[in-house]
C-alpha cells in the first residue's frame, strides 16, 4: 500500500522533482568550484570534512523533520559501507580539481552509470542487453575522447575522477539493494553522518588553521552549498521517481563550464565538448533502458 501511495505522488510531482534537482545540481556545482578555489590553500582532507559537515547538517535539519525513525535501518553494514565509498570518491574528486580544470573533472565523472551497469551485471545479476553493453562501450570511447591517455592534454590526475567514478557507482549499487529495506531518506542520513565520522578521523594530521576571515567564508560557504544542495536532491527523489530526475544530474557539465569560465578562465575545448556530448548521450541511453527494464 505504502509503496502504491509512493508511486501515485511522485509521479504527479515529477516536474518540481526535476526543479528540485536542477537546484541541487547548481548548488553541488558551486561546492565543486569552492572546492577547487580552496585546494590551493588547504589538503584535501580538510575540505572534504567541511563539505561533509555541511551534509551532516542537512541530515540532522531532516532528523528534526522526521525524527528518529530516519535512523531505522535493517542492513547497517551497508549504510556503513556507502558511506565509506562516499569519503573515498569524495577525495580522489577533491585531489584531482587541484590539477585540472573543473569541467573536465566533471566530464569525466559521467563515466559512472557506465560502471554501474557493469557492477549490476556481476553484483546484482542484472540482465544487460547487447543495447546497454554498446551503451558502455560508446561511454567510454567519449571518456577517452575527454581524457586522452598519453597525448599529455589533460593531466593524468583526470584518471582519480574515473576511479572516484567507480566508487561512486558501487555506492550506488549499495543504494539499490538498500531501497528493498529502507527509504531514501535513511540511506542518505546514514551516508551523511558515516562520512563525516570516517572523514574527521584524519582530519588532525591535515588541519590548517584559516588565515583569513575570506577562507573561513569560503569553508562555511562550501559547507553550506553542500548542505543545502543534499536537501534539494532529497526533495527531489521523494516527490519525483529517480529515473526522472536523474538525467537532470549532466546539467552539472553546464554549471561546471560557467564556472570554470567566471572564476578561473578556463573553457573546455572542442574534444572535451565532443566526449562529454558522447558520454551524456550514451549515458541517457543507457538511463532510458535501465528505467525500462525496472518497469
Amino acid at each position: 500500500m505504502e509503496a502504491n501511495a509512493t508511486t501515485v505522488v511522485r509521479s504527479t510531482h515529477s516536474r518540481l522533482g526535476i526543479l528540485y534537482m536542477l537546484v541541487g545540481m547548481f548548488l553541488f556545482a558551486a561546492a565543486d568550484m569552492l572546492a577547487k578555489v580552496l585546494t590551493a590553500s588547504f589538503h584535501p582532507v580538510q575540505i572534504i570534512w567541511f563539505r561533509q559537515l555541511g551534509l551532516a547538517f542537512g541530515v540532522l535539519i531532516l532528523l528534526t523533520l522526521y525524527g528518529k525513525s530516519v535512523l531505522s535501518t535493517r542492513q547497517p553494514r551497508l549504510q556503513l559501507l556507502r558511506g565509506a565509498l562516499v569519503v573515498c570518491s569524495s577525495i580522489l574528486f577533491v585531489y584531482a580539481i587541484r590539477y585540472t580544470p573543473l569541467v573536465d573533472a566533471v566530464a569525466a565523472s559521467f563515466v559512472a552509470p557506465f560502471f554501474l551497469t557493469i557492477l549490476g551485471v556481476f553484483l546484482l545479476k542484472e540482465k544487460v542487453g547487447i543495447r546497454r553493453w554498446s551503451a558502455v562501450f560508446i561511454g567510454f570511447i567519449g571518456a577517452l575522447i575527454v581524457i586522452r591517455p598519453g597525448l599529455g592534454v589533460i593531466h593524468p590526475a583526470v584518471m582519480l575522477v574515473v576511479v572516484a567514478a567507480g566508487f561512486y557507482a558501487a555506492r550506488q549499487v549499495i543504494g539499490r539493494i538498500l531501497a528493498d529495506t529502507d527509504t531514501t531518506v535513511t540511506t542518505i542520513t546514514y551516508t551523511a553522518l558515516t562520512a563525516t565520522f570516517i572523514i574527521s578521523f584524519p582530519l588532525p594530521f591535515f588541519w590548517q588553521l584559516p588565515e583569513s576571515a575570506t577562507q573561513w567564508w569560503l569553508l562555511l560557504s562550501l559547507a553550506t552549498l553542500a548542505g543545502f544542495g543534499e536537501i534539494f536532491v532529497i526533495k527531489a527523489l521523494e516527490v519525483a521517481e529517480a529515473a526522472v530526475v536523474a538525467p537532470v544530474h549532466y546539467t552539472l557539465i553546464l554549471w561546471g563550464t560557467a564556472y570554470g569560465y567566471l572564476v578561473f578562465n578556463q573553457l573546455p575545448d572542442r574534444y572535451t565538448w565532443i566526449g562529454a556530448a558522447i558520454i551524456i548521450a550514451a549515458g541517457l541511453y543507457t538511463l532510458q533502458r535501465d528505467k525500462r527494464s525496472h518497469q
